[in-house]
Order: structure tokens, then sequence, then C-alpha cells
């Protein structure tokens, strides 16, 4: 599904290239593990794979890339964790914009923000101000983010806009519902990749991600690099992608 302001968040990407990649980036902790280091290593580790990637994005010419950083059920996790994974945000916020500003890449964050501390939305905000009129390429971090809340806020904004008499009852369609979700400036994900070799997709992207193609790869994400997202991408070109409808092959 397209939205109004697509000119600004994706362009037409060269032949090969899916225009919407984005990427559950699983593996830091078993990766650490394997190497008797703390989990904080994988993750820092992730944060090289986290630059490698949108570097590869932008030279393959994918519009819009979006990478799972930190999930609504992510704050269940041990609090030194959670604390060293917020010290990373920062760390990137602060010190990775500039290159993202330079290179042409706008950044969004999407997710829950009221849980996040007031000095990281402030970055947030700063960063997506500083890129919004970048046009090379879309980098979205899903962020303190779930697809059911998602979807259950985007419910709750219906449900007050018929109240208020803004939209009719009757009114209420497919993009009424995807006009209120974080992605509605958006376009829907053409393909979703999931490192570390777990094949699910953890309350990513579900509206977003109806006809999407999945491809589950076993490298873990902080050793993932141009050659795995370009495997993906062939992959990805293998599949027929049939939106729903059936081919006469198919019948």
């Amino acid at each position: 599904m397209r939205h109004a302001d697509d000119s600004l968040t994706s362009r037409t990407p060269p032949l090969g290239a899916p225009a919407h990649v984005a990427i559950i980036m699983d593996g830091n902790g078993r990766w650490a593990k394997a190497r008797g280091l703390p989990r904080t290593a994988g993750h820092k580790k992730g944060v090289d794979a986290v630059r490698r990637t949108v570097e590869a994005a932008r030279e393959l010419g994918i519009g819009t890339l979006t990478i799972f950083s930190f999930s609504s059920e992510n704050w269940r996790r041990p609090e030194d964790e959670v604390k060293d994974l917020m010290g990373l945000l920062r760390f990137y916020l602060r010190s990775e914009v500039a290159e993202l500003h330079k290179a042409g890449i706008r950044l969004r964050v999407i997710g829950e923000r009221c849980r996040l501390s007031d000095d990281i939305v402030r970055l947030i905000d700063d960063a997506e101000t500083l890129t919004r009129d970048n046009r090379t390429m879309t980098l979205v971090v899903a962020l303190s983010y779930g697809s059911r809340q998602e979807i259950a806020s985007a419910a709750r904004r219906l449900v007050e806009d018929v109240a208020a008499g803004r939209i009719a009852a009757d009114a209420i369609d497919e993009d009424a519902l995807s006009g209120r979700l974080f992605t509605a400036d958006l376009p829907d994900p053409d393909l979703i990749i999931r490192t570390s070799g777990e094949k699910r997709i953890s309350n990513f992207l579900l509206w977003q991600a109806a006809y999407a193609e999945l491809v589950f790869v076993d490298t873990l994400w902080p050793d993932f690099t141009k050659r795995d997202l370009e495997a993906a991408i062939d992959e990805f070109h293998r599949r027929e992608r049939r939106f729903g409808a059936t081919t006469a092959s198919t019948r």
C-alpha cells in the first residue's frame, strides 16, 4: 500500500532491489555467548552490523530499510541489559546521525516513545528534524515497538475519530486503519529478513507484512554482511509474488 508522501520516504530502486527491506536483527546474545563474552559485547558488534547494512542498502538502491532494534517485549529483559541497550542507542544517535545526513539518508523512528527517557526522545526528535528532507534512502528504526500494540492504538484512534464525528463508522476500511499506524507515511515492506536461524516474525509489522516475502538466514546478526543481504534479495527474486491472486499455471 502506498501513501501520499512516498515521494519523500522512498524512491524507485534500480532493477533488482526491493523498494522496502525490513530486518529482524537477531543473534547478538548467541554471538557473544559462543565467544565467552558478555551480551553487551554482542550488542556492540550488532551496532557495527547496522552500520554495514545501512551502507549496503544504500549502495544496492533500496529505498526504505527498516530495522527492528528493540521490541516492546524487550523491556522485560534484565535491567542492566536494558540500560546497556539504551546507552548504545544514545551513542548511535549522537555519533551516526551526522553521517546519515551526509549520505542523504532520512531517519524515522517508530514505536512507543512514552517509554523512552526524555533525553533519548530529544535525540530522536533532533535526528528526524535534521534528516527529514533527505531522499537517498529512508532508515526506519523500530524502537520500543510492538505490532499488536500499534494496531490496537490505531483502532483506539479510529474509535475516537468516529466518536468525534471526524469519520463515519461505515467509512472505516484498510486505508483508514493504515493511516493511523506508525508507518502511515511509509511503503509496506517487500522483503522481511530474520537472522540467526529463527523462523518467526515476533510481533513485527504484522499488518504491513501481509504480502511481504520472508527470508530466514542462519547468520547471527553481528556477522551479517552485504553478501548476506544480497543473498536474501536473490532469494526474494526467486519467489513468485501473486498478492493473493492465482496465475494460470498454478490454478
